[in-house]
Formats: structure tokens, sequence, C-alpha cells
């Protein structure tokens, strides 16, 4: 996020001083992948553990409820 956060700001700074489209085009290209790496790791970890702690519980009602979390979680970050 901290790498986002210094894309983001790196970005303003160019649009500032109106550098060359493309090369901010790039620079907002680069930070999308930062952006899609990142919304794939959370998706990862709450998989990884919050999903993973519903299925070991036990508990139907909670484990439908996570699978349907997870199955909304990859229709959103698929966009």
């Amino acid at each position: 996020m901290k790498r986002i956060e210094g894309q983001a700001r790196g970005i303003t700074r160019m649009m500032e001083e109106q550098r060359y489209c493309i090369d901010i085009l790039q620079q907002i290209s680069a930070m999308e992948a930062a952006i899609q790496a990142a919304k794939s790791k959370v998706l990862s970890i709450h998989a990884g553990h919050c999903v993973e702690e519903a299925l070991q519980g036990g508990n139907i009602s909670e484990q439908r409820q996570k699978f349907a979390e997870l199955v909304d979680l990859f229709r959103k970050v698929g966009r």
C-alpha cells in the first residue's frame, strides 16, 4: 500500500509538471497493477484464514456465509 501511495503522489506530481501524457498513463497502469496485486493478496488472506476458520468450525450456516462472501469477492475482484 505504501508503494501505491507513492505511485499516486508521483502521478500527481507528473500531472502538475504537465509531463508527457504517455508517461503518466504508464505510471497509472503500473499503479493499477499494484492495486490488483494488493486485492489478490487480501483475497488470498481472506480465503486462507477466514474461510478456513469457518470450515474447521463445523457451523454449516457460517460456512455457507463465508463461501457466499468468497464467491461475491471473486465476482467483485474480477472487475
